[in-house]
């Protein structure tokens, strides 16, 4: 089921740099903002469960779905970009097993315990 799941995130981070490559801007820009949603960890230096709640946030695909669309319709492409961005991201997480977090650790993800057992 794991190679299964991953296979599902690496089609969905292809599709992400797909509808990249229909903006305007320059490829390099992919690569440079892929990791900005990582700053969301910050929120783990205050405490484990505000860091899950930020790093939740970022990396739920609803919220790369919502920025997306909202850039589409009101033609803001930058929202967009930042849409793509969030979502490739979060694909690319998971892809090495990097899921959601609970509030426990932030080793304690929705895909399992992050680490060696």
């Amino acid at each position: 089921m794991k190679n299964l799941l991953q296979l599902e995130e690496v089609g969905q981070f292809g599709f992400a740099i797909f509808l990249f490559t229909q903006l305007e801007f320059q490829w390099w820009l992919f690569p440079l903002c892929l990791l900005l949603p990582d700053v969301s960890m910050l929120g783990y230096l205050i405490n484990p469960k505000i860091g899950a709640w930020m790093y939740n946030f970022f990396h739920h695909k609803l919220l790369a779905v919502l920025v997306l669309i909202l850039g589409f319709c009101l033609k803001i492409t930058i929202a967009e970009f930042a849409g793509i961005i969030l979502w490739a991201h979060s694909s690319m997480d998971r892809i090495f097993g990097y899921g959601l977090k609970f509030e426990d650790s932030f080793k304690h993800t929705h895909l399992g315990s992050m680490g060696k057992k």
